[in-house]
């Protein structure tokens, strides 16, 4: 692990500087770093990804306790420093480039990467990470969604994004990302972090966050990527009533009849407003569309 003194020596090094634009904010706080490392329970079997990987501080520190690491970082000169500093790891992949080849898709180098990783660790697919603001919110969706699915997500993010995460039905934070992670798993608010304990500090606070996958709950969803179209379709329109929203179906849901006996049955009143209704709400609305259409 790395002080700052040390991530400072090594940006100077290389002619390099932390870039706002890119969300480069590094961890600085070796306790929390622990902590952060200690709370991901990782395994030998593990395969951990990491987004952002910065000069390598916490890199290093996974590749120690799991079986493989894939990590990504988007700036060629800290990714030049990684590929320096951890050249002796045999269980690591950077892969320099974004993460996200789409918002609703990862880059499939990085697929590519994590699938192998995991024929060679053998155990769970976790995301340990730092994670860039810019980029948060899309990697743990799809992290959820698939094809490739985290089982356990430990992330350090901007307070806004863990408030996402965790937000209830009719609260201003709640959105698609509430929706999936409350549908898929629990999401456990651990610790809030000040600027302090990141160089530079950003501007706001941040919080360490956990996410655990609940296979119980996935098993309820009939259609991941049906239930994703209705999230999308309802929360593009929070404000609307339920049966407003429903002129704007587009793809698969075209097909779909009689929405107020879709509504009536999964007991979700029509005129309600979609950011007033639970991730449960959401699959039943789903489920019931899978059974029109397949």
């Amino acid at each position: 692990m790395q002080t700052k003194q040390e991530i400072e020596q090594l940006l100077a090094g290389a002619g390099t500087y932390p870039k706002h634009r890119l969300g480069q904010n590094f961890l600085i706080d070796l306790n929390l770093m622990r902590q952060l490392v200690e709370a991901a329970g990782i395994r030998s079997s593990d395969a951990v990804l990491e987004v952002g990987c910065g000069t390598g501080s916490l890199t290093e520190e996974l590749a120690a306790r799991s079986g493989y690491v894939v990590g990504v970082e988007y700036d060629p000169i800290l990714f030049g420093i990684v590929q320096k500093r951890l050249a002796n790891a045999a269980n690591l992949t950077v892969l320099n480039g974004d993460v996200l080849e789409s918002k609703n898709a990862l880059n499939q180098a990085v697929i590519s990467a994590l699938q192998k990783a995991l024929e060679e660790s053998g155990g769970r697919l976790l995301l340990v990470s730092n994670l860039p603001y810019n980029v948060a919110s899309s990697v743990m969706a799809n992290l959820i969604t698939g094809p490739l699915t985290a089982e356990f997500m430990l992330v350090t993010v901007q307070k806004e994004v863990a408030e996402r995460m965790a937000a209830q039905p009719g609260q201003k934070a709640y959105g698609p990302l509430s929706i999936v992670m409350a549908a898929a798993g629990e999401v456990h608010f651990l610790k809030s972090l000040p600027p302090t304990v990141f160089w530079p500090r950003p501007q706001v606070d941040s919080a360490m966050v956990q996410f655990v996958r609940n296979p119980n709950k996935v098993a309820q969803i009939h259609d991941m990527e049906l239930f994703q179209q209705i999230v999308h379709l309802f929360m593009s329109h929070r404000r609307k009533m339920l049966k407003a929203c429903v002129h704007f179906v587009e793809g698969r849901l075209s097909s779909v009849q009689h929405w107020p006996k879709v509504f009536a049955e999964a007991f979700v009143d029509a005129q309600q407003r979609p950011e007033n209704l639970s991730a449960a709400d959401y699959i039943n609305i789903a489920n019931l569309c899978f059974e029109q259409l397949r």
